[in-house]
């Protein structure tokens, strides 16, 4: 299993965050998870609102394309970009089916 996965023109991606971290970052692999360095901290969703910042700008799209799908409370998480833009060389991600 990868950590992402298309769903029709979405990406789904399965993340590991690490809040409170020296800066905001892609970090490799956890496990079967994308891990995700932020410097948020994980109160009163500031981590999850840093995430979802975060992924929009490096998938180029806007914040609004950007959810949450599960693992509010959780370091585990789903979240769901709707038809990103761009696809950041760092996770060698294959491009979208046709």
């Amino acid at each position: 299993m990868s950590f992402y996965r298309w769903d029709g023109a979405d990406l789904i991606l399965d993340c590991h965050l690490q809040p409170k971290a020296s800066c905001d970052e892609f970090a490799g692999l956890h496990g079967e998870r994308l891990k995700i360095r932020l410097t948020a901290p994980p109160v009163d969703g500031k981590a999850n609102a840093k995430l979802l910042a975060f992924l929009a700008a490096a998938f180029a799209v806007g914040k609004s394309q950007v959810s949450l799908e599960s693992g509010q409370q959780s370091r585990q998480k789903r979240v769901r970009i709707k038809q990103p833009q761009q696809l950041p060389a760092a996770l060698g991600l294959t491009v979208r089916p046709a």
